[in-house]
């Protein structure tokens, strides 16, 4: 099953966490969770999808639209973890050039926060 795993604050920093294939009903958890942090204040959000293998465009497109409303804010999204095929997917659409990667939410936190 799809799933949001963990959501933490580390710092300024939002972390979300997944489970499973990142399809259209989760990534629009993960928006939905991202959404009441930024109207909160959030501006930085990070997103580990270690244990999610494969995404499918309707998931893609949903975090296209979180991009774009952390960009509003003048927010970035980032990812770590990312599994290869996930990682070749975000390049090919073009992802990768809006959001950092790292290879470990250790790194990331260590840039971000």
């Amino acid at each position: 099953m799809s799933k949001i795993i963990g959501t933490e604050h580390n710092g300024d920093v939002l972390v979300i966490s997944t489970e499973g294939y990142l399809n259209k009903d989760l990534a629009e958890e993960v928006m939905e969770e991202a959404s009441k942090h930024i109207e909160n204040g959030t501006k930085k959000v990070l997103l580990n999808l270690s244990k999610s293998n494969i995404v499918n465009s309707i998931g893609a497109s949903i975090i296209i639209e979180l991009i774009e409303k952390l960009q509003q804010v003048d927010g970035i999204l980032s990812f770590c973890e990312l599994p290869s095929i996930i990682e070749k997917t975000f390049k090919i659409m073009g992802l990768t050039k809006y959001c950092d990667t790292y290879e470990s939410q250790e790194a990331a936190l260590e840039q971000l926060v």
